[in-house]
């Protein structure tokens, strides 16, 4: 019923922003974790239609947010291969029949998975970042809003409303629930030592939000980014290009990424043990929006549901890899420094 919907706005979408008639079906494709995203093809040519979701919509500061992305990514072009989204009548958010899209001009190329990336990748990457984190955003003027008020999330409501809907995930939360509120302290602690070092940038660099055409990376989906620590969204980045298909880390290919983002960045310095613990930050937050979607508290049909179930086990799962992963990456990044 939905890809109906959506079918008949695109018609209407396209004719309001002078794109052409539609060829054929849209087909949907992989839109990430988050939107829907759909492939279209019209006489004047091929496009990838966005539909944002609609529960995020919902938030006050959504449409604002999408709105700084796009400022964003449009700086970050001058420098990279970075895709916006196309902007007519002064606006690049669109919508039709209270449905938002952003609509993008169609990229040959596709993402890689992780047994497909290899060194190469991991330094390509590390520098492009770096190139973004070296990007001046200054004319946009934007205000890191970052408060001290920071509320300890209620890990123990979700684990009793999952016990009482009888989820599937009810076991794999409680074996960490005294961790979760161990983590979320460390990581509101350390979010406060860094508030006043923060940088723009995309912060959510992981393989899927890169196409690859030739060797050539364009850096896709900028719907997330904003403030961010350097050194935070550093590692981060380079722990997801170097995990295989296991999900094991390899230290050469972090090694690669450090030695890609230093070439550009230059020295790192940082408290690592500060750095390690904000890490926690976005993967404590994606935990507890799957928690609501899973729990239909922040969600739209039954196949938001089930993804949102799915993503908090296997955000469980990349909590404790992670965890116990710290002391060997704290090694790894002081001797990376010393080169």
């Amino acid at each position: 019923m939905r890809d109906v919907q959506y079918n008949l706005q695109f018609e209407k979408l396209c004719n309001t922003l002078e794109l052409g008639e539609i060829i054929g079906v849209p087909e949907e494709i992989s839109g990430g974790l988050l939107n829907r995203m759909y492939a279209v093809e019209t006489t004047l040519g091929k496009y990838a239609i966005k539909a944002l979701n609609p529960q995020i919509m919902l938030r006050p500061e959504a449409m604002q947010n999408y709105i700084n992305a796009e400022r964003i990514t449009n700086i970050a072009a001058k420098k990279i291969n970075a895709l916006p989204a196309i902007h007519v009548n002064g606006t690049s958010i669109h919508e039709i029949e209270g449905q938002f899209y952003l609509v993008f001009h169609w990229v040959e190329g596709r993402s890689l998975k992780l047994q497909e990336i290899n060194i190469y990748h991991c330094e390509k990457i590390g520098a492009i970042l770096a190139e973004i984190h070296r990007s001046d955003y200054s004319k946009l003027e934007l205000v890191h809003d970052f408060s001290d008020d920071v509320q300890l999330t209620a890990w123990r409501s979700y684990l009793q409303k999952g016990q009482e809907n009888d989820s599937e995930w009810v076991k794999h939360l409680l074996e960490i629930i005294d961790d979760l509120d161990n983590w979320t302290v460390q990581a509101n602690q350390s979010a406060r030592l860094l508030a006043a070092d923060s940088i723009i940038s995309h912060r959510d660099l992981d393989p899927k939000n890169v196409m690859w055409h030739n060797d050539n990376p364009m850096i896709i989906d900028w719907e997330a980014a904003g403030f961010m620590n350097a050194m935070v969204e550093m590692i981060e980045t380079a722990m997801y290009w170097s995990k295989n298909a296991e999900g094991n880390m390899d230290k050469q290919k972090f090694m690669a990424f450090i030695s890609g983002y230093k070439s550009i960045y230059g020295t790192l310095k940082a408290d690592w043990k500060v750095i390690f613990d904000n890490g926690f930050i976005g993967k404590l937050g994606w935990l507890e929006y799957n928690l609501k979607r899973s729990l239909w508290i922040e969600c739209t049909d039954e196949a938001e549901q089930q993804l949102g179930t799915a993503q908090v086990i296997g955000t469980i799962y990349e909590l404790r890899g992670y965890a116990d992963m710290i002391p060997e990456l704290e090694e790894w990044i002081i001797q990376s420094s010393r080169v």
